[in-house]
């Protein structure tokens, strides 16, 4: 396979074979045959354009970076959309551990305040507290009436006078912006997850 190489030609198991060697141009081939196959099959699992973006870059940037310590049993598509698969699967339990994280957090009550786990929570509760405050005002206002007042979006429509479907949405985009806050959360946070989750 000299210079002269089409490699748009070229079989997968042969750019597999070029790329262990560090070919760039097979890694490019590669990811141009794959990358709108598997973004449309990650949008399809995590319903999020940019999430499922994300997804479709970091499999291909391991691909590139850990080549010699993958093994592929089958087809470099079965692999590659295996291993997207097994990326959204991890973001959508990660996004629902979350979810479960802020609902658990908006519930907490004060018990004993010499637990160190009760001092890590308030830490949290703070932080999801800033989150919330740093929302738009009209959004904060929806979310709060629907999170701490526990009115349903029927009740808080008429209340504002704005519609149902608009509650809605702005609750979503709420959650997804504070979870995107909660994104940077700090290492030493962490352990109280399995606390909420056991």
């Amino acid at each position: 396979m000299g210079q002269a190489t089409d490699y748009k030609q070229l079989s997968d198991a042969d750019l597999v074979i070029l790329l262990r060697e560090a070919d760039r141009l097979a890694f490019t081939t590669i990811y141009d045959r794959y990358w709108a196959l598997l973004f449309s099959h990650a949008r399809k699992m995590v319903k999020d354009e940019e999430e499922a973006r994300d997804v479709v870059q970091e499999v291909f940037i391991y691909l590139w970076n850990r080549i010699d310590e993958i093994t592929i049993t089958s087809t470099l598509s079965a692999y590659l959309y295996s291993s997207v698969r097994h990326k959204i699967l991890n973001v959508i339990k990660r996004s629902k551990l979350r979810e479960k994280y802020i609902d658990s957090l908006m519930a907490f009550e004060e018990t004993d305040p010499d637990s160190s786990e009760d001092l890590i929570a308030k830490e949290l509760a703070t932080r999801i507290e800033d989150a919330i405050h740093q929302l738009p005002k009209k959004m904060r206002t929806v979310f709060e009436l629907s999170r701490k007042t526990n009115l349903s979006h029927k009740l808080i429509s008429e209340e504002l006078e704005i519609s149902e479907n608009t509650i809605k949405k702005q609750i979503n985009r709420a959650l997804k912006m504070i979870k995107t806050r909660l994104a940077t959360i700090s290492t030493f946070l962490i352990p109280l997850l399995h606390f909420f989750y056991s």
